[in-house]
């Protein structure tokens, strides 16, 4: 009773939601992938890819709500108190590219679907100009994932250096707590490894990068990050 509770819990909330559709959008391309190698024909295959795509479109108006939350984060980010300043700019600088982002996928799936008149040309610059601005975001929070590595490293040496008069409790409880900021580092840098060629995929007018490995990455960082959700469910 009480795991089922967690998983509503999870389905309710819209990145436990989004993040469930996103390991089926890019499982399915290791699916068909797979079926398609066995029979060119295969009409499960068909079916699965026929699902994919409702899927997809659906995970797209999940974010048309993004900017709000990105906006009330932008400003947090303006309040808060940095370790230094190459970490604010970091972070300036992927919600700036987070701001680009968002209204140009929008644009594209809007004229994607002929909501709005638009030429096939246009709207493609502006879906491939939206995933420049998602590798760019990727880039930057790599830089992020830098500061916090260097320093978590001053904070482990910091408490190792008053060893010797701390609590053996405190000590304990600064060593999980810094245990756990590594695990969470570890599992945001395989995401954003998985992300990486992605969005240097699509951010290329011609790319030879296969759909299955665009299956294969998409789904890691799918399951990373359902169990991260998970874990704070």
């Amino acid at each position: 009773m009480v795991e089922l509770e967690r998983l509503c819990r999870f389905f309710d909330s819209v990145r436990g939601t989004d993040k469930a559709l996103m390991f089926f959008q890019y499982s399915s391309k290791l699916m068909t992938w797979h079926l398609r190698n066995m029979n060119p024909s295969s009409p499960l295959a068909c079916r699965i890819a026929n699902l994919a795509g409702p899927v997809s479109d659906f995970r797209v108006l999940l974010r048309y709500y993004g900017l709000l939350p990105l906006t009330k984060y932008a400003i947090d980010c303006e309040n808060k108190k940095y370790p230094n300043a190459r970490l604010k700019t970091l972070e300036r600088l992927q919600n700036f590219m987070m701001f680009l982002y968002y209204p140009l996928e929008h644009t594209y799936w809007l004229a994607l679907h002929q909501v709005i008149p638009m030429t096939e040309a246009t709207r493609n610059k502006i879906g491939t100009w939206s995933c420049r601005f998602w590798a760019a975001y990727v880039i930057f929070y790599f830089g992020q994932l830098w500061e916090e590595r260097n320093l978590r490293k001053l904070k482990y040496k910091a408490v190792l250096a008053k060893k010797s008069d701390s609590d053996p409790d405190t000590l304990k409880e600064e060593l999980r707590k810094l245990d756990e900021e590594r695990k969470g580092w570890l599992l945001s840098a395989f995401v954003n490894s998985c992300y990486f060629p992605l969005t240097v995929h699509w951010s290329l007018e011609t790319s030879s990068f296969p759909d299955v490995g665009v299956g294969f990455f998409g789904t890691l960082a799918a399951l990373a990050q359902i169990y991260g959700t998970w874990k704070a469910t």
